[in-house]
């Protein structure tokens, strides 16, 4: 099983994406995507 998870820029905590991971991983993603409201590159973690 995979479960949805949303991915939050870390500068101007916009919700950009979405992803999936494993049910149950404990590790939270982390990804670096371009944000279209920064207009760069940025981190962009696992939100809640």
């Amino acid at each position: 099983m995979r479960e949805k998870v949303v991915l939050v820029c870390t500068e101007c905590e916009s919700r950009n994406y979405n992803a999936t991971k494993k049910k149950g991983d404990p590790v939270r993603l982390e990804v670096r995507k371009y944000c279209p409201k920064c207009g760069k590159y940025t981190i962009h973690r696992e939100g809640k």
